[in-house]
């Protein structure tokens, strides 16, 4: 399935500066295993060494965060936009 994903800024030197890509898959997991394939390094920055989202990374698969649905196996079907969002600290 083909869909778009939402590159945040601190990202974007992976992927030329883009803050867009086109990506697949018919999960999550296999749209960020294509990412990481077309865009070396940037599966590392949201995927941990177990292979899950990050604690400070968001990910939302059109308007549902993936961690309520079904996190790295949340389909995403043709058309829908990705969005990977690092969370925000400070005071």
């Amino acid at each position: 399935m083909s869909v778009s994903v939402r590159i945040p800024t601190i990202l974007r030197t992976y992927t030329g500066g883009a803050a867009e890509v086109n990506g697949e898959g018919e999960t999550l997991r296999d749209v960020l295993q294509k990412l990481d394939a077309d865009f070396p390094g940037i599966g590392a920055r949201i995927l941990d060494e177990a292979g899950k989202i990050r604690r400070f990374v968001n990910v939302y698969v059109g308007d549902e965060d993936v961690r309520f649905v079904d996190n790295l196996d949340t389909a995403t079907p043709s058309g829908v936009q990705v969005s990977i969002i690092p969370a925000v600290a400070g005071g």
